[in-house]
């Protein structure tokens, strides 16, 4: 079995779809996706599928949606299946569970290959953990579950995830600018800041990537339009790293150039206290 959530949801096995029309069986199968091999308790799916006033035959319900899932499971398994649906989509006690590897969810290959960039990250190879991050994010098609009406667990996984994939950009750009790929990244960084307006870090590392290619009066423009952002939207001023940063470009500060950057930091944290 093979399942993809980053993007839309797709689940296949031996190359046929398992993947149901209708939305509550479809929330199920992202759920239990998610977490493979681990029990989703049957109140979190009633959550899911029903927040927090769920109807009289809830349970008898959500039983009939676990039985359309591994009827479409065993019609893909085929009859010369070793095991049946029932050992893949299993009952445990108080929940259900996706008896399938981990690697077998996109997800989880995700996950692995960020924890090996940030590993060659934090050693200062940078080559090394550019492209693992970049594979990582390789495998993104789409806002997570982007075609799965989410309910309020689903909601907080679909957010974790949208997270994790700006937190995973951001440090690829730093070991790209490490790496002095300033002018490659500028188009990228002009998309995400209009994505993240407020995003201090983004901003950050696109004011250091245009002063690297000789823009820095665009650099300090930046900056000067965060900073009315942020005081007319929120009333604040930007965070102290961001002011120093702007301060030393200022200045022409030598430790803007990508020779002497610190190996291990992040763009924003360049000037931290």
């Amino acid at each position: 079995m093979k399942i993809q959530v980053l993007g839309s949801l797709n689940a296949e096995v031996n190359g046929g779809s398992i993947v149901p029309t209708a939305g509550k069986p479809r929330q199920i199968l992202a759920l239990l996706a998610l977490h493979p091999g681990r029990v989703a308790p049957i109140p979190t799916l009633m959550e899911e599928i029903w927040g927090t006033e769920p109807p009289q035959s809830a349970l008898t319900t959500l039983q009939t949606y676990i039985l359309q899932l591994r009827r479409r499971l065993g019609t893909a398994m085929g009859p010369g299946a070793p095991g049946s649906a029932k050992d893949v989509l299993t009952t445990r006690h108080g929940g259900y569970l996706l008896q399938i590897p981990p690697e077998s969810v996109d997800v989880h290959e995700y996950e692995r290959l960020v924890a090996e960039g940030q590993g060659a990250f934090e050693a200062g190879d940078d080559e090394r953990a550019a492209g693992l991050l970049r594979k990582a994010l390789a495998l993104w098609e789409g806002p997570a579950l982007v075609d799965v009406r989410v309910g309020p667990v689903l909601e907080i996984e679909v957010l974790r995830l949208a997270e994790s994939r700006l937190v995973t950009t951001e440090r690829r750009i730093d070991v790209d600018l490490r790496l002095g790929r300033h002018t490659e990244l500028l188009a990228e960084l002009a998309e995400l800041m209009a994505r993240h307006p407020q995003h201090e870090g983004l901003h950050s590392q696109a004011m250091v990537a245009l002063y690297r290619s000789g823009r820095q009066a665009t650099a300090l423009d930046v900056y000067r339009r965060l900073r009315t952002r942020l005081i007319d939207d929120l009333g604040v001023e930007p965070s102290h790293q961001l002011q120093r940063l702007h301060q030393a470009m200022l200045r022409v500060d030598p430790a803007l150039d990508v020779a002497a950057g610190p190996r291990r930091s992040s763009t924003f944290d360049l000037y931290a206290a």
